[in-house]
């Protein structure tokens, strides 16, 4: 079998080997300093959501990105949750009160606990959604080319995660 070669499964192969990587840099980005023990109020974590509405995988990555902020805020530490790239369809969603979700309920949970959102203003634009978030006088970021800074973040100690 050639790995390589579409037909004989190596398209599988590729897309399983960035999948397994892309988990194992956002793990080791949560678990890179050590400071995840329950009682530490010191650590600061940014969960960016880059994952569409258009597969099971994309609602699997967001109720994750739900679930790790609110966990992490519960435990005190600082939480941001970018909605990035395909993931700003997800703010359209979440900020539509004429829609129902199947994960509005685990978003207002954490947006209750105080866990600040961020919008890329690019990626808004480029997936169709920026002017309904606009409308809902939601704050699109647009720190670094349009997007928003990672770096800003990472100067300020965050931990990233990416789903």
């Amino acid at each position: 079998m050639n790995p390589t070669h579409p037909k004989e499964g190596g398209m599988k192969m590729k897309r399983s080997f960035w999948l397994c990587a892309m988990a194992g840099i956002a793990l080791l980005s949560f678990a890179g300093t050590g400071s995840c023990a329950q009682n530490s109020n010191s650590g600061k974590y940014l969960v960016i959501l880059q994952a569409g509405k258009e597969s099971h995988e994309g609602m699997a990555r967001a109720v994750h990105a739900f679930l790790y902020a609110r966990e992490l805020k519960e435990h005190g530490h600082e939480v941001r949750l970018v909605f990035d790239g395909a993931g700003t369809e997800w703010a359209e969603e979440l900020s539509n009160p004429a829609l129902e979700s199947k994960i509005k309920p685990m978003y207002d949970e954490f947006k209750k606990l105080g866990v600040e959102e961020v919008i890329c203003d690019f990626c808004a634009g480029a997936f169709g959604v920026k002017e309904k978030l606009q409308g809902r006088r939601l704050p699109l970021t647009a720190g670094y080319e349009g997007h928003p800074s990672i770096a800003q973040w990472a100067d300020q100690g965050y931990q990233i995660v990416i789903l």
